[in-house]
């Protein structure tokens, strides 16, 4: 896959197309394939640094509600809409977002572009058990990616793990304790790092360990894989509540 290295931008990282703004949060208007191989993939082989968030409309409601919060989001380079409810909102105000870009699906991208460049990765996220499953996942899968660490996401001192990414500098980073967790520690700690590509991908290790099916692609399509978490998993009906009382903020204000 070839990458145009004149593409590569850090400040913030943005394409060619300027950010949509839903709630005072600047998201991407790029759609999956401009954001890889206009921003990240150059990022990548540039060794440059960037932090992606991946926002739905519930980390967009909990930018409102945790203090500090909302200015560690508006710190990213990319803000991607991955919430079927941030595409909805985005037509309601007729604002030019192409795409719902599910933070799964990203991460399943720059693991194989990974892959196809023998890039290194460093993981650190989900349960001692989940990490396990999924790193030998990570190896049958994608044999050419070089491991430079990983650790599971309960700890109470992270220096140990701060030094080892230092040591290591991975090219990507991927953070999966869930939101706002996620995202505070990466804010916490990117200053220590001279490169990498830092991501929070909440429940995604889960996944690919097999701990968590994800929706099949005719739900995904059609924008319902929220419908299928809420039937599988009831305890989400708070989550889903979040996502409507978001979109009842944007018709009412119109933000």
């Amino acid at each position: 896959m070839s990458v145009n290295l004149k593409q590569a931008r850090v400040d913030p990282i943005i394409g060619n197309s300027k950010p949509v703004t839903i709630m005072n949060i600047n998201f991407t208007s790029l759609s999956k394939q401009e954001l890889l191989t206009e921003c990240l993939f150059p990022v990548l082989m540039s060794r440059s640094k960037c932090f992606i968030v991946t926002a739905n409309p519930e980390i967009v409601m909990n930018t409102r509600d945790i203090p500090g919060y909302k200015q560690i989001v508006q710190s990213a380079d990319i803000v991607v809409p991955d919430g079927a409810g941030i595409v909805m909102a985005a037509k309601y105000l007729k604002l030019p977002i192409q795409e719902r870009i599910p933070g799964f699906e990203l991460m399943l991208d720059l693991l194989e572009f990974a892959n196809e460049q023998n890039l290194s990765c460093y993981f650190l996220g989900a349960t001692e058990k989940t990490s396990s499953k999924f790193i030998r996942e990570i190896n049958k899968s994608y044999p050419n990616i070089q491991i430079a660490g990983f650790h599971h996401g309960y700890f109470k001192d992270d220096k140990m793990i701060v030094k080892q990414i230092s040591e290591s500098t991975p090219d990507i980073v991927f953070v999966a304790m869930g939101s706002p967790k996620q995202d505070e520690w990466i804010t916490s700690t990117y200053g220590q790092f001279s490169k990498g590509l830092f991501m929070g991908v909440g429940g995604s290790f889960d996944v690919i360990a097999g701990e968590v099916k994800r929706a099949p692609d005719k739900w995904i399509k059609l924008n319902l894989e929220w419908l299928y978490r809420l039937l599988k998993q009831p305890f989400r009906l708070k989550r889903i509540v979040r996502s409507f009382a978001f979109l009842i903020l944007v018709m009412v204000k119109k933000e």
